[in-house]
């Protein structure tokens, strides 16, 4: 692996462990209704799964089919369903954290037996957008093959896309998220990184784990960044997603 591919990688995924560590804390979020920044970057992001997931997706699907996945040469469309499965993996486990203890008002006692519940969902939830960013940052060990501008644009899509899910997280656990959860997804995506330049797995099985991702990644776009009615801005969203998709086409 040569040095390119090491150096513009990390770069790609320190910088995108910075934006979980200060999403939200800038001033200019507070400075901008948060329905039209939240609406420009949900244009943004269903642009990136129309014109980039989706595609990788298909990708996917071929590599699944040279490999000696269990079962794969039994089901058609094996990526979808694990895309499928990935998806409904994810909404049960949001599922659990809108029905966390520490959602209730008053929130429960530290000591408490709901409390304790509460963090046992926290670390589910948490753990399962590490997973979520580690596939990510393992996925960046071939960052160079698609050159500096195409992980600039990269960049500015899962940033967006961080910050949308961070503001979401910290709704569910404020003050846990805060202390540890942050700081658990930022080094997600350095772990993985790193994995990606110590070791390299079978691309079948990569493109596997990359599908279920993927169903998270359009799960959580569809659920925190087309925000209902009250709270979007059609013309932000028009913008940020023809803009991202004018930006895609060019290159």
């Amino acid at each position: 692996m040569n040095e390119g591919i090491s150096i513009l990688g990390l770069v790609l995924a320190v910088s995108l462990a910075l934006v979980h560590i200060f999403a939200g804390r800038g001033r200019w979020l507070n400075a901008i209704p948060q329905e039209l920044w939240t609406s420009f970057a949900g244009g943004i992001s269903i642009a990136y799964i129309f014109l980039d997931v989706f595609p990788e997706l298909s990708h996917a699907q071929t590599e699944i089919e040279k490999g000696n996945i269990l079962l794969a040469q039994y089901l058609e469309n094996h990526v979808y369903l694990l895309s499928l499965v990935g998806l409904a993996l994810f909404y049960g486990l949001e599922q659990m954290a809108l029905r966390s203890p520490l959602n209730l008002c008053p929130p429960p006692k530290e000591d408490s037996p709901e409390a304790s519940m509460g963090y046992g969902i926290f670390w589910i939830h948490t753990l399962s957008f590490a997973i979520y960013n580690a596939v990510l940052g393992y996925l960046f060990r071939e960052s160079a093959q698609h050159g500096v501008m195409a992980c600039l644009i990269l960049f500015i899509a899962l940033a967006l896309h961080f910050m949308v899910n961070d503001i979401g997280l910290r709704r569910h656990h404020p003050h846990t998220y805060d202390r540890f959860g942050r700081w658990v997804l930022a080094g997600a995506i350095i772990i993985g990184w790193s994995i990606g330049q110590a070791a390299t797995f079978s691309e079948a099985f990569v493109s596997s784990i990359w599908a279920i991702t993927a169903g998270g990644i359009i799960l959580n776009v569809l659920k925190e960044e087309l925000p209902e009615k009250k709270d979007s801005h059609f013309g932000w969203f028009l913008t940020g997603a023809a803009g991202y998709t004018m930006i895609l086409l060019a290159m």
